[in-house]
Parts: C-alpha cells; sequence; structure tokens
C-alpha cells in the first residue's frame, strides 16, 4: 500500500478513538526497516488497546497488511507494525520516559501535511459540486431572460385572441342585424299591398252597388 494512504488510514483510526497528541517522523534517512514511525498517547490501558485495534481495523479493511501487534497485555505501551509504518501508542508517563521523539523525530511531518491528500480531495469535491457565483448568476440570468420572454409572448397572444374576439362578434353582429332588416323589408310592403287591394276590391264594389240601387229607386218614385 501506498505511504501516504497508509498514514491517512493511521490518523484516521488514532482519531476516530480520540488518540492524544498525535506525531509522525520520516525514517528513511535513519534506517531502511521502515519509512515513518506514528506516536500517539492514550489515557489508560483501555484506550490504548482500543486505539491499537482501531488501527489494526482500519488498515486490515483498506486491504493492508499487519506484521505484528505488541504490548496488547499490558496496554501501556502498544506497537502496531505496518512494514512501512510503526505505530507507538502509549500512555503520557511511559511516552515522556522513553521519548522516541527524541530518537526518531528529527524529520517531523507535520499532520496536516500528511493528511493533505485526504484533504486535498474533500476540497476538490467540494468545489466540483458547488457551483461559482459566476455560474450561478448565468444560470439566473437566464432564467430570467426565459421568464421575460416568455411574458410579452402571453401577452401578443391574449390580445391576438382579444382582438380576433372582437371581430368575430362584429361581423356576427352585423349579419343578424342584415338578416333582421331583410326580414322586416320584405314583410313590410307585401302586407301594405295586400291591405291596398282589399280596400280598392271594397269601394269598387260598393260602387257598383251604388248604381245599381239608384235606378230602382228612381222607378218606385214614379
Amino acid at each position: 500500500m501506498d505511504i501516504k494512504r497508509l498514514q491517512v488510514l493511521v490518523i484516521d483510526a488514532l482519531e476516530d478513538v480520540k488518540a492524544q497528541d498525535i506525531r509522525i517522523y520520516d525514517t528513511t534517512h535513519l534506517t531502511s526497516m521502515f519509512d515513518s514511525i506514528v506516536v500517539a498517547s492514550g489515557t489508560s490501558n483501555r484506550q490504548t488497546k482500543a486505539l491499537a485495534a482501531s488501527v489494526r481495523d482500519k488498515v486490515k479493511a483498506a486491504g493492508g497488511d499487519i506484521v505484528s501487534m505488541e504490548g496488547e497485555n499490558t496496554g501501556e505501551w502498544v506497537l502496531v507494525d505496518l512494514g512501512d509504518v510503526v505505530v507507538h501508542i502509549m500512555q503520557p508517563a511511559i511516552r515522556a520516559y522513553y521519548r522516541l521523539e527524541e530518537l526518531w523525530g528529527d524529520k517531523e511531518i507535520p499532520l496536516a501535511e500528511a493528511k493533505g491528500g485526504k484533504e486535498t480531495r474533500r476540497a476538490g469535491a467540494r468545489k466540483a459540486t458547488k457551483p461559482s457565483m459566476a455560474e450561478s448568476g448565468q444560470a439566473s440570468a437566464a432564467q430570467t431572460s426565459k421568464s421575460g420572454s416568455k411574458r410579452p409572448a402571453k401577452a401578443a397572444s391574449k390580445v391576438a385572441a382579444t382582438k380576433t374576439a372582437k371581430k368575430t362578434a362584429a361581423k356576427t353582429a352585423a349579419k343578424s342585424a342584415a338578416k333582421s332588416g331583410t326580414a322586416t323589408a320584405g314583410k313590410s310592403p307585401a302586407k301594405s299591398t295586400g291591405k291596398s287591394a282589399v280596400k280598392k276590391t271594397v269601394k269598387t264594389a260598393a260602387k257598383k252597388a251604388t248604381k245599381h240601387s239608384a235606378p230602382k229607386r228612381a222607378a218606385t218614385k214614379g
């Protein structure tokens, strides 16, 4: 397993169980047996054992190898050998007495640097998922332009529909008025013509009757 990946796994495992004063040292210039050591403190036997178990389980789950574990019985100083990385988990009094930092610690690796691969991946993922202000501004401007273009189109369609409805209503009214006027004009002359013809017939018949009755009256008087 890559040394950087292994260091990140060890730090995560120690932080999960609240290890104190985690330090990492590069040892490649001092020995060829391992590349780095990690020193961390646990406040009790139980915590040091839990820290060692957390390191073992996390490295195994990631496919790493556990070379050996020592000191689990007492829990004062538990050593976890991972091949390229050796982890020393110690209680504060034991750590102060043996002072491993003075033996191996002339080239310390900052904790942030050791976790840099993980933090860089997280930051990159956040930047990729979070849109920039320019992108969000462009998106909002596009939405505004779309809504603005839709509103005039809707207003224009409403005006056109209103004009069409008015024209249709005017045509219908004109047709109905023309029909009613034609019907009235057709009916009125017929009625007046019929009435005048009847009147003339009655008058003519009355005149003829008067002419025939006049001689008879004259003969009677004579």
